[in-house]
């Protein structure tokens, strides 16, 4: 799909964000998922996701409606998809309908999966070593643990969070995918 959207997708996967589409479009790359017949669809938000769902439904009716959401925004996927008629009770459900739920959120799920020093070498590869020491030196982040540290200066700026979300999925091991976007990416493997 590298630069193209399919007019008649196969599969709609509904994302939070820009930096949600970036890694799950490397990640796809990485794992050879063919993305011709999927449509990546940036909700500008999860909040987005009933008009986004309803939207996807009235233009591809025949799509499988797929996507990812964090932990503390279920509320809004639950929401959505029993306005459509599914019989979604709780969040264990979501993924039997294709929503998969990031432990905090996708940065998070990145961030753990590669451990900090990872993390920085590729925040140095990108020539933001800088921004984050500068972050560090924040007098309402220096104390806090890296970790903390680093989901912080990897969560915000929407740009850099979307070269991030790409550049953190490229980084990881292929055996060492989180758990949400793996089973995202192993239904779109075999959509």
């Amino acid at each position: 799909m590298a630069g193209t959207v399919p007019k008649h997708p196969r599969t709609v996967v509904l994302l939070e964000g820009a930096s949600d589409v970036a890694a799950v479009r490397t990640l796809a790359a990485a794992r050879e998922v063919n993305l011709e017949r999927v449509r990546l669809v940036d909700l500008g938000g999860v909040t987005n996701i009933r008009r986004g769902l309803r939207q996807a439904r009235a233009d591809w009716a025949d799509a499988e409606m797929l996507g990812l959401c964090d932990a503390a925004e279920v509320r809004f996927i639950e929401r959505a998809l029993v306005e459509i008629g599914l019989p979604v009770r709780d969040p264990s459900d979501l993924p039997a309908y294709g929503f998969f739920v990031c432990h905090a959120d996708l940065e998070e799920e990145l961030l753990r999966a590669l451990g900090p020093v990872r993390t920085i070498a590729v925040i140095e590869r990108l020539g933001l070593g800088a921004k984050l020491g500068a972050l560090q030196r924040q007098l309402a982040w220096q104390d806090r643990p890296l970790a903390e540290q680093l989901h912080r200066f990897c969560g915000v700026a929407s740009g850099r969070k979307e070269l991030l979300g790409g550049a953190l999925a490229e980084a990881l091991d292929l055996d060492a995918v989180p758990e949400p976007l793996a089973l995202l990416l192993d239904r779109l493997a075999d959509a």
